[in-house]
């Protein structure tokens, strides 16, 4: 199993590389973009990884039942074959496609479940970021840091200022900050109804429920600014409530701290 699943990972690889003219930036999404945004967490690495598995053994499978298909129709052609066999049983055979599909399904659960699992456990955590959902915005709550919070709003068109790189329909007017390669816990609820805090280049994506907490994290290994949106349809604005986290130095993150705290006070 475990040279097939190198092999596997070989050819993804190539594929990859077939497919990298073709790839997004890792901030935000790209024109004629196919394929996931750069991965920045140990997350979404993996999630790359076992997509890209998943996708030759999909792929495989598929050529593998249209030339079977093939070969069924010209082998056993009306021309070929006045008289059909008689034949309904067939015991190897029904062994095969059975155990055959069924160590497929081995194959893709173990990897599956080990990724499910380090998604959801947070390893010593160096901080806590509190997500709150509302119609239509975000807030935030810094409880190891003073425990200060603040609201996250859309910018509106009119107001979107290009010179400074901001996007429309990503960009906001207060920021989540996060320090760079350091464990983040991500606790997130609602205050209204259900909606999603996910963020692709992070492999984030979380339901926000009302009355619930939810648990997810994250470490972001490249500094930048980068940008989600609620994946969850909440309502007619749904589509307005960006989000964006900052990543910085985790120098720049201790004075962005003590700003905030009195910013937010």
């Amino acid at each position: 199993m475990f040279s097939n699943w190198s092999f596997c990972k070989a050819l993804a690889f190539v594929a990859s590389l077939i497919l990298l003219p073709f790839a997004s930036l890792a901030d935000k999404p790209s024109n004629w973009q196919m394929g996931f945004q750069e991965a920045v967490t140990p997350t979404m690495e993996k999630v790359n990884d076992l997509h890209n598995v998943m996708l030759v053994i999909i792929f495989s499978t598929a050529i593998f039942v249209f030339c079977l298909l093939a070969y069924t129709v010209w082998r056993f052609r009306a021309s070929k074959n006045p008289t059909p066999s008689k034949t309904s049983h067939n015991t190897l055979l029904e062994m095969v496609w059975t155990g055959i599909p069924v160590l497929i399904l081995a194959v893709i659960a173990i990897p599956s479940v080990k990724l499910l699992y380090f998604m959801d456990k947070v390893e010593k955590a160096d901080m806590t970021v509190k997500v709150i959902a509302h119609q239509w915005y975000w807030s935030y709550e810094y409880p190891d840091h003073g425990n200060f919070a603040f609201d996250s709003y859309m910018i509106n068109d009119k107001d979107i200022d290009k010179s400074k790189g901001q996007l429309r329909l990503l960009e906001v007017d207060n920021r989540v900050v996060v320090p760079v390669d350091t464990n983040v816990r991500i606790i997130v609820t609602s205050g209204d109804v259900i909606h999603s805090w996910a963020i692709p280049s992070f492999g984030v994506k979380k339901d926000a429920v009302p009355g619930r907490i939810n648990e997810t994290w994250m470490r972001v290994t490249k500094e930048g600014v980068y940008y989600g949106q609620c994946s969850e349809i909440c309502g007619p604005r749904h589509g307005f409530m960006p989000i964006a986290v900052e990543v910085v130095s985790k120098e720049k993150f201790a004075q962005w701290a003590e700003q905030a705290k009195t910013k937010f006070s």
